[in-house]
């Protein structure tokens, strides 16, 4: 099916957008707006670059579906998300925040996520199919959710499926905000999705592999050298196959080779950590990587992975940290909140070493929110000098 015929099966009740011309006339009719839905649709699942192949917007008026694999310029938009006057409505925004970013400079101002606004409502479940069914009785079919988003034309099936995301946030929106302003932690959530709205993805290419590798904290110096060479031969083979690195071997696999260190395909086919399809395709070329590896002189050891010493803390930390739990614990189960939204691990354990003995030293701390500094900044002054 081409182009036009793919356009032409869309249903009515909302518009396809795949040219500059129609961007540029929809991204006008965003300026009166003041609230608007975002969703998007990206293809991490089937490429080694993954980027954003489909872009939902909703209003009260529309619904709209914007292609940016045919839509190459999204500057149009640029405006619409920078306004601090309409607001912006996600639900899970992180990946989506991060995303426009990355693969078009689109920054979010003014941003609400109906996900942290379920948290902050107590909501056990806060997937997007669980929130509807519970406020709106409405089910959704996610059984789309991960299929090829960058395969073109797009199943009528699919196009459907992405335009029902977005059209129900900004009532969702409007109902969450109610009920965090009864109970007084409307701004609690605002300050939240504006600290979301800067999250941005870090590419640092030339950074070793192993250090975003899980498990590779354990491992000494040689076998750090074996993971950072298969690393880099799986990230090779990701790209010029166009693949996500998991496609080609898993991490689990690879943690079996370094462990062993196979220098011959008999040794590789005993450990029992590649399929037999995978053993002929990649076989050869792992065991070269771990061949030069195990070659590589002491000096040439891949970076250690960097550890953290461990202050010298006054005995009174652990003491302080169950104290500060009990607190954290008994408030949100009296606000019926995750504890976590109250205070994290990290915080906790921050204000444990720091032990601030006034209001004043609550200000010093970075991590502290300043809706946490606010509802709750003199209680957990009141604890921590409850412990002697």
């Amino acid at each position: 099916m081409d182009q036009k015929k793919w356009k032409d099966s869309i249903r009515p009740d909302y518009q396809m957008i795949d040219t500059d011309a129609e961007l540029q006339d929809f991204s006008k009719t965003l300026e009166g707006e003041k609230a608007v839905a975002v969703d998007l649709e990206a293809d991490s699942m089937y490429h080694f670059k993954e980027k954003v192949c489909l872009l939902q917007i909703a209003t009260n008026e529309a619904n709209v579906i914007i292609d940016p694999l045919q839509v190459k310029d999204l500057s149009p938009l640029e405006t619409f998300f920078s306004r601090h006057d309409i607001r912006k409505i996600f639900h899970g925004a992180d990946y989506d925040v991060r995303s426009l970013y990355r693969d078009f400079n689109i920054a979010v101002n003014n941003l609400f996520d109906t996900q942290i606004a379920c948290r902050f409502l107590g909501f056990r479940e806060t997937g997007l199919e669980a929130v509807l069914q519970r406020w709106f009785n409405i089910t959704l079919n996610k059984k789309y959710q991960k299929k090829d988003w960058s395969q073109r034309p797009l199943p009528g099936e699919m196009i459907e499926y992405a335009a029902k995301d977005a059209i129900y946030l900004v009532p969702l929106a409007k109902a969450l905000e109610k009920e965090l302003e009864k109970k007084g932690r409307l701004s609690w959530v605002f300050e939240e999705c504006d600290d979301l709205s800067k999250v941005r993805t870090v590419l640092s290419d030339d950074e070793p592999l192993h250090l975003k590798f899980k498990g590779a904290g354990h491992l000494s110096p040689r076998n750090l050298a074996v993971l950072e060479n298969i690393l880099r031969f799986r990230k090779e083979l990701a790209e010029k196959k166009d693949k996500p690195v998991f496609k080609i071997i898993g991490n689990d696999s690879l943690m079996k080779i370094v462990r062993t260190k196979p220098v011959n395909l008999e040794q590789l086919e005993k450990i029992r950590a590649l399929s037999r399809k995978q053993i002929n395709m990649y076989g050869q070329g792992l065991l070269e990587a771990v061949k030069n590896a195990l070659e590589l002189p002491e000096k040439e050891f891949p970076m250690m992975y960097p550890r953290k010493k461990n202050p010298v803390l006054s005995p009174k930390v652990p003491e302080r940290i169950k104290t500060l739990k009990r607190w954290r614990d008994t408030v949100a189960s009296s606000l019926e909140m995750d504890p976590s939204l109250i205070c994290n691990k990290s915080l906790i354990s921050t204000l444990a070493v720091i032990n601030p003995r006034n209001i004043k030293d609550l200000e010093e701390i970075a991590e502290m929110k300043n809706w946490q500094y606010k509802a709750f900044g003199k209680d957990m002054i009141a604890v921590l000098r409850g412990v002697r």
